[in-house]
This record gives C-alpha cells, sequence and structure tokens, in this order.
C-alpha cells in the first residue's frame, strides 16, 4: 500500500468514524421493536404507530395532552414532603426526596388543580411516576383528598390519572393510611352527585389502585396498561405460581368487569370531552327541534303468534342498533365491578334531542357469533349487577333512565345460579322502585318473565307494536301445560302477550308504532318513531318532581293486578247510576202526564218535590 492510498484509508476510516458518532440513537418500540426515531406519534404521545405500545409520559405533558391549551390552574403545588420516619435504607429518605425533585422539578408524585377539556371545567389529579414510581406518601394523599374536596365543593367533575406503585415504604403506616383517606374522600364526592372519572396508566398498582383509582364512577385505562394490587412478580414469589397470560392487564380488567372501556391514548382527550359534555348537559340543554313529534297510530298484528313472529324476526333492530341510530354521543359503560362484563346489557350515556340519559338496553345480537356471544339476550347475574351499577349512578347524577326490553329471559343455567342471578334480579327491581329520576321502558322486540321485568320498572312502559311482552314464552308454557313445546302457537293468545293485550291489561302504558310490515323492513324509520315517543315521554315526565314521581310508580305498580277489578267494578256502577237516572226521567214524566190531585207532592222552588211522609 503507498503512502497516498494509506492516507487515504486513515481518511475513510476516520469519516466513518465521524458518521458513526453524529447517527442518531436507534430508538426501538419494547413490544415490537420498530424504530421509534422519527416516529411523529411517539413523539407527541409516546405510542408505537405500528403495534400502539403506550410509553411512559410524565405528570406535565399529561396534562398539556388532556387540557385545553392555558387553562391549568395548579393547586396547593408547595406541599412537599418531610421525613416522618427519619427513614435510611442504601440512601436516607430525604436525598431520596431531592433527587426526585431535581429530577421532575416537582415537589411531590402528584399533581392537582383546575383545568377545561374542550370548554368544559373540571379539577384533576395527575400522578407523576417519574417521581419515586408515583408512589403514594402523605403528601400525595392529602393532594389527592384535597382535589376531590374541591371537586366536591365547586361541584365539578373530578378526573383522576394514576400512574403508580403503590404506597410509599419510607413513611411507614402514615402512607399506608392514606388509602383510607382518598377512599373516603372520593366516596364524599359521590355522596354529593359528582362525577369522578378515573384513568388507569402503566403501571397502576398497590395502594392507589386498590383506595381513590378503583372508586371512579367510570373507570378507563390505556392499552396493555399493568394494573393490579401487588406487583406479578411479588405474587410469583409468594405463591410460586406463574402469571397467566394477559392477567393484571388493562384488556384482562375489561373482560372480567373491572373498568369501563380500554381507551388508546390518541382519543383519551376525545372521550373525556364527551363524558364532560354528557355530564354537563344532563336537563340544562333544551330538545333542539321537538315541537312536533310525528306519531303514526300502530296497526296491531291480527293474532298473536304473528306478533311473535315479528317479535323475533332475525333483522328485526337490536339495542345496538337503536342506540347507534338515535343517540348521537354514546359513551358505553361496561362490567360489574366484581368478575365480569355481560354483553347480553348494553349500559352508557348518550345524547337523546339534547338531554343526556343512561341507556340500558339488553343485546339479544344478530347472526350466529353475535347470538352466541349475547345469549339471545339472556342476562347473567353480572349483567343485571352492571345494570344496577348503571341505576344507582343516574340516580346519583340526576339522569333520566331509558331501558331498552328484548330477552325471551335470564340466563337459565347453574353457574349463573352459583353466582346470585335471582337475587341480581331482584336488586334491579328495588333499585328501579326508588330511583329519584323519571324511568322510560320500551319492549322492542321480545320481553320474557323476570329476565325482561327487571328493567321494566318504569314511569311509563313503552311496547312497540310487533313485540311481546309475557310471563313465559309460548314454548315454554306449552312444555309445562301439554308437554309439548310445539304447541306453543296454541296457547300464545291465551297469555295475552301482544302489545294491545298488555295496554288492556294495565300493565303498558303506550304502543310505539312500526314501519308498515314490520321494524325489520325500515330500521332507521323504525328509529325515528321509537325516538320520538320516547323523547316525547321524557319531556312530559320531566315536569314532575322526584317525590311525586316516586309516589306514582310506587302506586302503578302497587295497583297492578287490581285495575280490571275495579275498571269492571266502576263500569257496574256508572251503568246502573245511568239505569237510574233513565228510569227516574220516565217515571217523572209519566207522573206528570196523570191527573193533579188534593195533597199531591208540590213541586219546590229548587225543582224538586215535596216529600210525602205518608
Amino acid at each position: 500500500m503507498t503512502a497516498h492510498q494509506s492516507e487515504e484509508a486513515r481518511a475513510n476510516e476516520s469519516s466513518a468514524g465521524s458518521a458513526l458518532v453524529v447517527a442518531p440513537p436507534v430508538l426501538a418500540c419494547r413490544r415490537c421493536g420498530v424504530d421509534l426515531a422519527t416516529s411523529a406519534t411517539w413523539e407527541r404521545l409516546r405510542v408505537c404507530s405500528t403495534c400502539r405500545y403506550h410509553g411512559p409520559l410524565s405528570a406535565r405533558r399529561r396534562l398539556a395532552l388532556l387540557l385545553d391549551e392555558g387553562s391549568f390552574r395548579e393547586a396547593h403545588e408547595s406541599l412537599s414532603s418531610v421525613d416522618p420516619l427519619v427513614f435510611s435504607d442504601r440512601v436516607p429518605y430525604s436525598e431520596r426526596l431531592d433527587e426526585a425533585r431535581a429530577k421532575t422539578g416537582l415537589e411531590e408524585a402528584v399533581v392537582i388543580g383546575t383545568g377545561r377539556i374542550n370548554g368544559r371545567d373540571c379539577v384533576i389529579a395527575v400522578l407523576a411516576f417519574e417521581f419515586m414510581g408515583g408512589s403514594m406518601g402523605t403528601v400525595v394523599g392529602e393532594k389527592v383528598a384535597l382535589a376531590l374536596e374541591l371537586a366536591a365543593d365547586k361541584k365539578l367533575p373530578f378526573i383522576s390519572v394514576a400512574a403508580s406503585g403503590g404506597a410509599r415504604m419510607q413513611e411507614g403506616m402514615l402512607s399506608l393510611v392514606q388509602m383510607a383517606k382518598t377512599a373516603a374522600a372520593a366516596t364524599r364526592l359521590y355522596m354529593a352527585g359528582v362525577p369522578f372519572i378515573s384513568v388507569l396508566t402503566d403501571p397502576t398498582t398497590g395502594g392507589v389502585y386498590a383506595s381513590f383509582a378503583s372508586r371512579g364512577d367510570i373507570i378507563l385505562a390505556e392499552p396493555g396498561a399493568l394494573i393490579g394490587f401487588a406487583g406479578p412478580r411479588v405474587i410469583e414469589q409468594l405463591t410460586g405460581r406463574t402469571k397467566p397470560k394477559d392477567a393484571q392487564t388493562a384488556e384482562y380488567l375489561l373482560a372480567h368487569g373491572q373498568i369501563d372501556a380500554v381507551v388508546d391514548r390518541a382519543r383519551l382527550r376525545n372521550v373525556l370531552a364527551m363524558v364532560l359534555q354528557l355530564l354537563g348537559s344532563r336537563w340544562d340543554v333544551s330538545p333542539r327541534g321537538e315541537a312536533e313529534l310525528y306519531r303514526p297510530e300502530p296497526r296491531i298484528p291480527e293474532t298473536a303468534w304473528e306478533a311473535v313472529e315479528l317479535a323475533r324476526h332475525p333483522d328485526r333492530p337490536t339495542s345496538r342498533d337503536y342506540i347507534r341510530l338515535i343517540l348521537p354521543q354514546f359513551v358505553e359503560l361496561h362490567g360489574d365491578r366484581l368478575s365480569l362484563d355481560d354483553p347480553a346489557v348494553i349500559c352508557g350515556l348518550g345524547d337523546l334531542g339534547g338531554i343526556t340519559v343512561m341507556v340500558i338496553a339488553q343485546e339479544r345480537g344478530r347472526g350466529d357469533e353475535e347470538r352466541e356471544r349475547h345469549h339471545g339476550g339472556r342476562m347473567s347475574a353480572e349483567g343485571y349487577r352492571k345494570a344496577a351499577r348503571a341505576m344507582r349512578l343516574a340516580g346519583v347524577w340526576g339522569l333520566p333512565v331509558v331501558t331498552l326490553i328484548d330477552t325471551p329471559g335470564a340466563a337459565l343455567d347453574f353457574d349463573s345460579e352459583a353466582r346470585g342471578l335471582a337475587p341480581s334480579i331482584a336488586q334491579c327491581l328495588a333499585t328501579m322502585s326508588v330511583l329519584p329520576v323519571p324511568i322510560i321502558a320500551a319492549v322492542i322486540g321480545e320481553g320474557g318473565s323476570g329476565g325482561a321485568l327487571a328493567l321494566g320498572v318504569a314511569d311509563r312502559i313503552l311496547m312497540q307494536e310487533n313485540s311481546i311482552y309475557s310471563v313465559i314464552a309460548p314454548e315454554g308454557a306449552a312444555a309445562i301445560l301439554y308437554h309439548d313445546a310445539q304447541r306453543a302457537r296454541d296457547l300464545a293468545d291465551a297469555l295475552k302477550l301482544t302489545a294491545r293485550d298488555c295496554v288492556t291489561l294495565g300493565v303498558v302504558d303506550a304502543v310505539v308504532p312500526e314501519p308498515e310490515g314490520g321494524a325489520h323492513l325500515d330500521h332507521e324509520y323504525a328509529a325515528l318513531l321509537l325516538r320520538n315517543f320516547v323523547l316525547d315521554t321524557l319531556l312530559d315526565l320531566r315536569k314532575t318532581r322526584p317525590k311525586r314521581l316516586l309516589d306514582r310508580r310506587y302506586r302503578k305498580f302497587r295497583e297492578m293486578g287490581q285495575l280490571r277489578t275495579v275498571s269492571r267494578r266502576s263500569t257496574f256502577v256508572k251503568d246502573v247510576d245511568e239505569l237510574q237516572k233513565r228510569v227516574g226521567s220516565a217515571l217523572g214524566q209519566v207522573i206528570d202526564l196523570l191527573p193533579s190531585r188534593e195533597g199531591a207532592p208540590r213541586e219546590l222552588p229548587d225543582g224538586s218535590r215535596e216529600r210525602d211522609d205518608e
């Protein structure tokens, strides 16, 4: 190699070395490995645009993403921890605190204050995992409690965003009792009727999760977030068992009824904005353009069996169809907060003509896959607990309740019985009887047995003209009475299950017309007619005070079963009175035609005749 060639080679090596130095570092997604160095989505949201892995966010960045620009007003920012136990391990606790403050620019592991989301005011508390793992010590607990109290005082919705490893060990029992403090403050907020939306991020564990973070009226979680009381490594070491796949994840909790929704970080602000708008509207927004609601005359099927077939038509609109067509904004709530989320019932907040309502709807599904997943609308014990939870929220928030009834009956299996099917149905019946808000129930398909009635204790009960409402399905009645379910057609008329029959019996208040031939032929028009009747009824009920509403609802069901007897007696008495009047009039005319005689009763000034004691 010549000297010139050697010098050129060294120059090339130097150039290559320089290129290695200035090249941007490789930033790979922890889940899928894709390069995130040039990803705009990662830069803004810390979310991988390929696999949607959600990376950690600082508390300040979360506030900037969620709140309207310039709207945040921090509260109690100067509160900071001391070292109550004079705790020391490898490093004294006081030094750890100083290090965390220098690293994050925060005084503690939570930031609280007021702000706006799409113009809607709220109180917000965001935990900072970057500050000692978001652990809850005395100051974190105090600031969260102060934020909850501020929300209760100002009647503003409260939002918490949790990211925590649990209680702060360095503060001992003083740290642990913050669980009781924050849970109590959250409960007082609930009793004040102020909404609490809890957002769980990765990770949310220990004392934070087991206190205020799981007390939210609505609980949302980011995808893939680790959520649980004890960390998975702790459980594995204590039990010797490996963590099941997906256990302690947001998706796992959703499937087991613990949270309402898993929401991508890119959508979280919008979802919160919709919830705040719906909860902020309540009765305040006047319905738009509902002065004249179209109400054609219903056409009841000729026979009961025809109604049965139309109510069960495979193409008949389901609750999900009606929710999509009637409610332009709808936020679904999931889970019974105990064990499962039953897809046979849909619960959520919706906008009905400018009025926010709580919708509780039985969903029978469509097609084999949907029918299997929803069990044909047969709700389990978990489904009725989920419905009762939605009812209680509506009562606390002052929202009218609209239920859509469409089920052949409750889930009939031994597992559901063991999980408390009958008591959960009774819970719904009892809860609806005392809710201090208007309740409208609409039978939109098949209303069967106690499984349907559990959503039917309402101020007004509507029934689509081709739907049915019965103590038992015709097949079940035939199996019991004839030992032959094939004779169901013979019993359909006797069960008096059509809309006309139910109005006559006094168990339904009005019949909602359907498109000619049935709702299955025109979903959009069927939805319009149902919406008009529900909204018209709601506008009428909103004029009634809660106490009077409850009294009327109680009397309504208290008198069911008496109405037919009373009606017959009233008709009989009315007929007798009419007959007496006619007889008296005829006798009077006869007497007037008779010749007068001495001593006959004389007519008094008021038109009556003087009594003849003889």
